[in-house]
């Protein structure tokens, strides 16, 4: 692979090398003779050799820092996603506990009807008050008392 100062400049190499050299004038690093003197050796320049011996003094280019972005610094964004997220929560917990409930309603009634069916059974030993009965007959005594009975 060549060196590169061998390797041969494009028109943007050479607009970005005169760009510096102003901006190293504006800064008061160059003489207005010597920018003059520099720029005509950077508009000739046929490679990165040249380019890099025409700046080689001056210090190099300064490139904007990427600022850390911290979660504070980012504005309302987290803000606003907090706000679309709170719902979403909500409703997620909602639904969880009405499962939930539903499982446990469903599992209570089943139980429930369980025991009616197989574990319950009708038992009373006290007793058991009838209401009254006519006798059969027609001219017959009638009993209006109530009497004790059991379960049949």
């Amino acid at each position: 692979m060549a060196r590169r100062a061998s390797l041969r400049a494009s028109d943007a190499d050479r607009d970005r090398v005169a760009e510096r050299l102003r901006n190293a004038a504006a800064e008061g690093r160059l003489l207005a003779h010597e920018l003059e003197q520099r720029m005509a050796t950077a508009l000739r320049a046929r490679t990165y050799g040249e380019l890099d011996a025409v700046v080689a003094d001056l210090p190099g280019e300064r490139r904007p820092r990427r600022p850390v972005r911290s979660w504070r610094s980012m504005g309302p964004v987290p803000a606003c996603a907090l706000l679309l997220a709170l719902p979403v929560v909500f409703a997620v917990v909602v639904a969880v506990v009405a499962v939930v409930f539903a499982m446990l309603t469903t599992w209570i009634v089943v139980a429930a009807v369980l025991w009616l069916a197989i574990g319950h059974r009708r038992r009373w030993y006290g007793p058991r008050y009838v209401l009254p009965r006519r006798s059969p007959g027609l001219y017959g005594p009638r009993r209006t008392s109530v009497r004790p009975g059991f379960w049949i």
